[in-house]
């Protein structure tokens, strides 16, 4: 999958830099990701994500819904790292170093790592009649994933090399789950370790529990629709043109301009019809429930509901 030649890494070895690797993606095109996600990708943490369908039952409905979260995974800490680049680059008085937007690329990149077999079908059909003492969600298990993930030799050695602390994994933890990473602060009102206050819009980013305007939906509302056939008017190249920090309340927030009022009318849009069309589809809700209630005759000898409780045997668990 990556487009570089041996001849041209060993010229990238000699200049003393490590290779990034370029993915052809169908939606974003050519993309670039940074040595330390590759070691991520390389896991079989991250690799089991090719075997989970992105849309669950929506594949038997739309037959063209085959895409999985392996891609849009990649997309994600694409996008990511597009929108903290560009803050970056046009706000330079913000202050966003090297260590942040590696951060962010590598929150968007694990963001899903917590998906069971079908995706939402897993978590939101499934566990809550096999397990309803508990309350699950896919960010948790996102988080148990990634620190799962952190113990493999060489992706540790890989985030010492790129001076990562412990304050940084808290941080990548802290935006692939900001509901449930909170903890009690020496700052008022301010919830995270991972940064403080001043950089309170790098959590607005992967997962933006404000508004709900973030690279994660950018994504899956191109990708998704790319795959149903189904039309997408919103665009998130121009979001990310004319997306810019202001300070709001005395907080830090990603705002837009106000031309782009239609565009993201445009995006709630477009979030409106693959529901209606896709995600809710009649059948799509039929077919899920008789995979759940498959999935629960099979739970006492395959253990499928337990399995979060432990993530090496989770990491076993696909939708194939």
């Amino acid at each position: 999958i990556s487009c570089l030649t041996k001849d041209s890494e060993d010229r990238f070895t000699s200049l003393g830099k490590q290779l990034d690797l370029v993915f052809n993606d169908p939606i974003h095109g050519h993309i670039e990701l940074h040595p330390l996600l590759v070691k991520i990708i390389d896991t079989p943490q991250f690799q089991r994500l090719r075997n989970i369908k992105q849309l669950g039952g929506a594949y038997f409905v739309y037959p063209g819904a085959s895409h999985n979260r392996f891609e849009h995974s990649l997309g994600v800490a694409y996008l990511a790292g597009e929108l903290v680049e560009a803050l970056s680059r046009k706000q330079p008085e913000l202050k966003i170093d090297d260590r942040d937007i590696l951060c962010v690329k590598i929150a968007g990149l694990c963001h899903d790592l917590g998906h069971g077999p079908f995706s939402h079908l897993f978590d939101g059909k499934f566990i809550p009649k096999a397990r309803p003492d508990i309350k699950w969600k896919h960010e948790e298990a996102s988080v148990k994933m990634f620190d799962y993930l952190m113990e493999d030799d060489e992706v540790e050695e890989e985030m010492s090399e790129y001076h990562l602390t412990d304050q940084d994994v808290t941080f990548i933890k802290e935006m692939i789950d900001p509901k449930g990473q909170t903890k009690e602060t020496d700052t008022p009102d301010w919830p995270y370790k991972g940064r403080g206050q001043e950089k309170s819009f790098l959590y607005e980013i992967v997962s933006n529990s404000t508004n709900g305007i973030d690279v994660d939906k950018f994504d899956y509302f191109a990708r998704d629709s790319h795959h149903l056939g189904i039309q997408n008017n919103f665009d998130h190249r121009r979001f990310l043109e004319f997306a810019r920090v202001c300070k709001v309340d005395g907080q830090k927030h990603i705002c837009s301009r106000d031309k782009e009022e239609w565009n993201l009318i445009d995006m709630f849009n477009t979030r409106t019809g693959l529901h209606r069309r896709a995600y809710q589809h009649t059948v799509t809700k039929i077919i899920e429930n008789m995979i759940s209630d498959a999935f629960l005759k099979a739970d006492p000898f395959m253990q499928l509901s337990t399995a979060i409780d432990d993530m090496e045997a989770y990491t076993k668990l696909t939708g194939l």
